[in-house]
């Protein structure tokens, strides 16, 4: 009973860390979105440069997205997550010194690969814990109580400056380095290598082609989620005002809020119905037809208030919030000695390729002389895509993860 009692608070402690983390990782991802009109204007930087610093953004998490994976699978789960904390809250504290253009973009690429590994080394860990049967439920509140640290992000920023909420960033991240010193490591990585296997090889995900094809069809299930951050909520001001001409003021700051609020209510939401239902799949599939029906009706605002406007955005985050199945999916679908290497490099995969999405979208947009006409276009995709990826993933509800993948 003793050993029952102490082996559940250390899993609820690694719960807690790791969505405290997230929720600090959170906080700094979308901080940018929030805070880049007034820190641009205040730095006498041309407010177009925004796309371009978010795009490096982008790239220094897809590549940290690799080298955390990798090492998490070669170093361990812990020690990974400390040094992604502690690069990603170093990297907040100093972007709010910037003075120029060029610091911000090298902040903003350095904090982009700390940022890269909070997620997916904490889906590991609480996965690997967890027992089979209810780690849905851990990698859920992960996922949902990270996502909220958007709302913080918010309510800094319309008390305090930019520069401060960058601060606040960074000193949340090393406190949470204090907490994470109680953490264990995985019983199964410490299993893992006493094996021979090879450990954290990305190559080797390619080197098999059942096993790429697994890999790609993990990345595609996601993309949606970013098309709808990337694309409809960073514009969601130039959307109201421009596109559906919404009535009353549309603020990029509390579009974010809003839709991310909506976030953590789905990511809740979709892992309990993941748990309830037994099947990472069925839930999967109901938050893409939810998915489709409210983009639909965001591409239908015209002429609406703009309280009615943040209520789509909010209802689009709830439909979008299978972020946390989608990556419990990922890391489920792999052996130990691949798992975290997976669960890290495909969430950042999927935010770097929000740079295509957006060539698409501004492509198509110029094309057609309409914005409204690329998203539309660049929506359909993503989603046909993840219904056609998901379709082709095996279930992993209650699947026993104590297993090796084979060299090849």
């Amino acid at each position: 009973m003793i050993q029952e009692r102490t082996y559940s608070r250390k899993v609820s402690l690694l719960i807690l860390v790791a969505a405290l983390g997230y929720f600090v990782d959170i906080y700094d991802l979308i901080l940018f979105l929030i805070v880049k009109k007034q820190s641009l204007l205040d730095l006498h930087i041309p407010e177009d440069k925004g796309a371009t610093l978010l795009n490096i953004q982008m790239i220094g998490m897809l590549i940290g997205g690799i080298i955390w994976g990798v090492l998490g699978d070669k170093r361990g789960r812990l020690s990974t997550l400390f040094f992604t904390i502690l690069l990603y809250s170093l990297a907040n504290i100093a972007n709010g010194f910037v003075q120029n253009l060029e610091q911000y973009e090298i902040l903003r690429f350095v904090s982009g690969i700390g940022l890269a590994g909070e997620l997916g080394i904490g889906i590991t860990l609480v996965s690997e814990v967890m027992s089979k049967e209810s780690r849905g439920y851990g990698t859920a509140i992960v996922s949902g109580v990270g996502i909220a640290g958007a709302a913080l992000g918010f309510l800094i920023t319309h008390f305090f400056g930019w520069r401060e909420a960058y601060f606040v960033g960074g000193g949340l991240g090393l406190a949470l380095l204090v907490m994470r010193i109680s953490v264990n490591e995985s019983s199964m990585f410490d299993k893992a290598k006493k094996h021979n296997a090879k450990r954290g090889s990305f190559i080797s995900l390619f080197t098999n082609k059942k096993r790429a094809l697994k890999y790609l069809y993990c990345i595609l299930i996601g993309v949606p989620v970013w098309f709808v951050i990337g694309i409809l909520i960073k514009d969601a001001d130039k959307f109201g005002s421009n596109v559906f001409h919404v009535k009353g003021v549309v603020e990029g700051g509390q579009s974010v809020m809003w839709h991310y609020m909506g976030a953590s209510v789905g990511s809740f939401l979709t892992g309990f119905i993941s748990q309830w239902l037994r099947s990472r799949k069925k839930a999967l599939y109901i938050s893409l037809v939810a998915l489709c029906i409210t983009v639909a009706i965001f591409f239908s605002c015209y002429g609406v208030s703009n309280t009615v406007f943040y209520v789509v955005l909010f209802v689009l985050g709830v439909a979008q919030g299978y972020w946390a199945v989608f990556v419990t999916i990922a890391s489920e679908q792999f052996g130990t000695n691949m798992r975290a290497t997976v669960a890290t490099t495909v969430p950042n995969i999927v935010r770097g390729l929000t740079v295509l999405m957006s060539i698409g979208y501004v492509s198509i947009g110029s094309a057609t002389n309409g914005s409204w006409t690329g998203a539309a276009v660049v929506g359909g995709i993503v989603l046909v895509l993840a219904f056609f990826s998901a379709s082709k993933l095996d279930e992993t509800y209650g699947k026993d993860l104590d297993y090796l993948e084979p060299a090849e």
